[in-house]
């Protein structure tokens, strides 16, 4: 049913694919932990030169580890503290060159150098947000952060 995709032309008509990949494979599936894991596996798969992909969800006032891929994560992340909660605090899209850079960064991998961290809200409320790690410092640029704010955007209509 499904199979690894091989994407073709521009990274931004790379990504432009991907966001609609991802509106059809949510479409009509109302579990929102089903749809992050999809969100999740479909970025991981789509996505070079990074070694973590996932969601942390806001419950009550800390982010909750939710679904991903890679390897086992810290599993509570306080508001303010580390990229992942300087993005909720300041409700803004952290893209970070080099996280050992980053004053409180949390190593969960040791071999991530780089990451973004866009915020996911619902209502106007902050429902979580989306990590991405890669080992290689300068991973992320301008247009990363353009379309996986798109990406969360498009994911925000089905969770």
């Amino acid at each position: 049913m499904f199979q690894s995709t091989q994407y073709k032309g521009t990274k931004e008509d790379q990504y432009a694919l991907l966001i609609k990949q991802l509106d059809a494979l949510l479409e009509g599936e109302p579990d929102e932990i089903a749809n992050l894991s999809n969100a999740s596996a479909l970025l991981n798969q789509f996505l070079e030169d990074v070694n973590w992909v996932g969601f942390y969800i806001w419950r009550k006032d800390e982010l909750v580890l939710g679904p991903f891929q890679g390897l086992p994560a810290c599993v509570r992340i306080p508001s303010g503290k580390g990229v992942c909660g300087t993005a909720v605090s300041e409700r803004k899209t952290q893209r970070i060159e080099d996280v050992h850079a980053f004053p409180g960064h949390i190593a969960c991998d040791a071999a991530s150098q780089s990451e973004i961290v866009v915020p996911v809200i619902k209502n106007g409320e902050i429902y979580g947000v989306l990590d991405i790690d890669s080992p290689s410092i300068g991973r992320f640029d301008e247009t990363d952060e353009k379309y996986l704010t798109q990406f969360v955007d498009t994911l925000q209509k089905h969770i």
